[in-house]
C-alpha cells in the first residue's frame, strides 16, 4: 500500500511523469500502482482520450479552487516549505500512517492531477487510488463497491477513508455495514454528482435541512462529476466555514469538471 501513498510525488514536485525520479528522501516513489488502480482512479475525475486544456492561461501543476477561482498554493504552505512537506510525507513507512497523513495533508492539496484539469486534486486522487487498491486487494471488483456515508466521530478505516474531518467522514468500500450508501456503478467514471444524489441521507455535517448554506453545498456536490474535484470542493468549503465562524462563504465558483 505504501507505493500507492508515494506513486504521484513527481506531482508534488512539479514534474511530469517523463521526468519522475526512481527515489526521493531515500525511498522508492513514482512506481506503478498494482491492480491498475492509479488508472481507475483517474478516470473518476478525468475523462479517457487525449487531454485537453480547460482553463485557458493555467498551464501550472497549482491547482485552482473550484470555490474561489483562485490558485490555492499560497494559501496553503509557502514555496521555501514545500519540499520540507514533501520529504516528510514521502519519509512515512507505515502505510496507515501514510493514509492518515494524506487524509490531513494540505501540500497535496495545492496541486491538481493534471495541467489540464486543474480543479482536480492530487489529494484526493490518491487517497481515491488508495481505497480501489485496498478493495481490489480484497478480491473485489469496482461494481461491487459502494460510497459511504460514516459518522464523523467513528474511526477512520484504513486505506478506505477517502474524507474525513470532524463534520464528514466518507469511505469508499465493499463492506458498506448499514450505513447510508449508494454503488459507484460499472465502472470507473466522472461520477460523483449522480453517486452524491443517490445517497440515501446526507452527512450530518452537510445536512441540507440543518441550514440554507449547507443545502448551497448540497446543490454545488450534485453538479460537480469529477470525484476528487468535488471532495477537494468539500474540503475547501467546511474550511472556509470554519475559517468565518458562521455559515458564510460555501458557494462555488461554477459548475467547472
Amino acid at each position: 500500500m505504501l507505493a500507492v501513498y508515494r506513486h504521484d510525488t513527481h506531482k508534488l514536485r512539479k514534474r511530469s511523469h517523463d521526468a519522475a525520479a526512481d527515489e526521493f528522501a531515500g525511498v522508492r516513489v513514482n512506481e506503478d500502482v498494482p491492480r491498475g488502480a492509479d488508472a481507475d482512479a483517474a478516470l473518476l475525475s478525468r475523462p479517457r482520450g487525449e487531454p485537453e486544456q480547460t482553463v485557458a492561461n493555467h498551464a501550472s501543476p497549482y491547482r485552482l479552487s473550484l470555490r474561489t477561482g483562485d490558485t490555492v498554493v499560497e494559501d496553503r504552505v509557502g514555496a521555501g516549505e514545500m519540499d520540507a512537506a514533501v520529504r516528510e510525507l514521502v519519509s512515512i513507512a507505515d502505510a496507515e500512517v501514510a493514509h492518515r497523513a494524506w487524509l490531513q495533508c494540505d501540500v497535496a492539496a495545492c496541486f491538481n492531477e493534471s495541467v489540464y484539469y486543474p480543479y482536480t486534486s492530487v489529494k484526493y486522487h490518491v487517497l481515491l487510488a488508495a481505497a480501489l487498491l485496498s478493495n481490489y486487494r480484497a478480491g473485489a471488483g469496482f461494481d461491487e463497491l459502494s460510497f459511504v456515508v460514516d459518522d464523523p466521530d467513528a474511526a477512520v478505516t484504513p486505506h478506505r477513508t477517502v474524507f474525513h474531518s470532524d463534520r464528514v467522514s466518507l469511505r469508499v468500500t465493499c463492506e458498506p455495514g448499514d450505513r447510508p450508501a449508494a454503488a459507484l456503478g460499472q465502472a470507473p467514471a466522472r461520477s460523483f454528482a449522480d453517486t452524491w444524489s443517490r445517497v440515501p441521507r446526507r452527512p450530518a455535517g452537510v445536512d441540507p435541512d440543518e441550514h440554507r448554506q449547507w443545502r448551497i453545498l448540497d446543490a454545488q456536490l450534485r453538479r460537480i462529476r469529477a470525484w476528487s474535484t468535488a471532495l477537494q470542493f468539500l474540503e475547501d468549503s467546511l474550511a472556509a466555514v470554519e475559517a468565518a465562524g458562521s455559515m458564510g462563504g460555501v458557494g462555488g465558483a461554477g459548475d467547472a469538471e
